[in-house]
């Protein structure tokens, strides 16, 4: 008996049997993932999810090349044509025979790198607030002494009144110098001032006085500013502080009364005295043409030029006139002469040597003419001419811009 034919329908899906080429895929395990996929984006976990899985399967690609590193490139059994000819040539080494290298060190070796022992340190500049001290050698002036502590030169010479008395040419080796701060004045405070009026006087306000640490003065101790509990003698330092120049220093002697000169020495003229009148033009007033020690130099006081030169070389006047001031000088200058030339000018020679003056009070002499012999007299180091040009309206010039050499 024949089977009878079975109808099936063309849409229904074949059995495992009727596909024997395809994988089998069964219908509940891909419902299965469908639903747990769908489940994990309801509850917002799909995008986490993937970082999962991208992680996961990033460190199974790591792990597996560590392990392909590992078991053939790391134990050398990949190797190419190339590198498998050169590892079988025969290979020659040269023999270099190196020098014996001795680690015995010599009495007063060390390893490394030796360093030469300094012997100055360079400290960096920094901030000075007390007054320091500092002794003349040989061949200092003022103004080298200033430079070297970054000072002006008045304020070495402001900070020793009592030594230099505002004259650089009282600076001699020995001498013990105050050094200020920074630039200034050194102040002996006196009973009755005050502290505004003190402070005026030397343009400065009393706090910068007052504040500067090393003049130590306490503000709730102080007082009264115009009456302030500070003991006569006290030392104050006046930063910033200025003043006008105080000592003698030659001034104008006119020839119609010579005699306000008395103060400076015995070589001032105490008579009226007419005679010759200059031409207003200079010549050099000496056989040498070098300055030697102080230049003109308004910062140190010194309104004049050291003209170098011998003991007992000629001196000259520098223009014609009548000398007005002739011998010895009480403040420092020596022997002098000073001749009035009776157009506003006046010239003054000065450190002259003894027995070397040559001219004397109301002689009238002559451009050119022979007037004494250089020396040392007075505050000098050496022989020279301290050289001076005056003139009644405008006071101390620069010989050098009025003076042919």
């Amino acid at each position: 008996m024949l089977d009878e034919p079975t109808s099936q329908n063309p849409f229904s899906p074949r059995t495992d049997e009727e596909q024997p080429n395809r994988p089998i895929n069964h219908p509940s395990t891909e419902k299965g993932l469908g639903l747990l996929w769908e489940n994990l984006v309801r509850m917002g976990l799909g995008e986490a999810a993937l970082r999962v899985g991208s992680g996961l399967a990033s460190i199974a690609l790591i792990l597996l090349v560590v392990w392909v590193m590992g078991n053939f490139y790391l134990k050398g059994e990949v190797n190419s044509p190339q590198t498998s000819a050169i590892a079988a040539a025969p290979t020659s080494t040269p023999q270099v025979a190196l020098p014996a290298i001795s680690t015995e060190l010599q009495k007063g070796e060390m390893f490394g790198i030796t360093r030469l022992a300094q012997l100055r340190t360079l400290l960096p500049s920094r901030p000075r607030f007390e007054i320091g001290k500092y002794t003349v050698q040989q061949g200092d002036t003022v103004i080298g002494i200033a430079e070297k502590y970054g000072l002006q030169p008045q304020s070495i010479l402001w900070g020793n009144y009592d030594v230099l008395f505002d004259d650089p040419h009282r600076l001699f080796p020995g001498d013990e110098l105050r050094i200020l701060p920074v630039d200034g004045l050194v102040y002996e405070w006196n009973a009755g001032d005050g502290l505004n009026g003190v402070a005026e006087f030397f343009g400065v306000t009393p706090e910068a006085i007052v504040d500067w640490p090393s003049n130590k003065l306490n503000k709730e101790a102080l007082g009264d500013y115009a009456a302030p509990n500070i003991a006569a003698g006290t030392l104050l330092f006046i930063p910033g502080g200025e003043r006008e120049w105080r000592g003698w220093s030659n001034t104008f002697i006119p020839r119609s009364n010579p005699g306000v000169a008395k103060l400076a020495g015995p070589g001032f003229c105490g008579e009226i005295y007419t005679g010759n009148v200059g031409i207003g033009a200079f010549v050099w007033p000496t056989t040498a043409r070098f300055i030697s020690g102080y230049n003109y130099s308004p910062g140190t006081n010194h309104r004049a030029i050291d003209i170098g030169g011998a003991m007992g070389n000629a001196l000259y006047a520098a223009d014609s006139g009548v000398v007005v001031y002739s011998g010895w000088n009480n403040f420092g200058y020596g022997n002098v002469v000073v001749i009035d030339h009776g157009n506003g000018w006046q010239t003054l020679y000065a450190h002259i040597m003894d027995g070397g003056l040559l001219v004397g009070c109301g002689q009238s002499v002559s451009q050119g003419e022979m007037i004494a012999n250089m020396g040392s007299t007075g505050n000098s180091s050496g022989p020279h001419l301290h050289f001076e040009m005056i003139h009644e309206s405008y006071g101390k010039v620069n010989p050098l811009d009025y003076v042919t050499p």
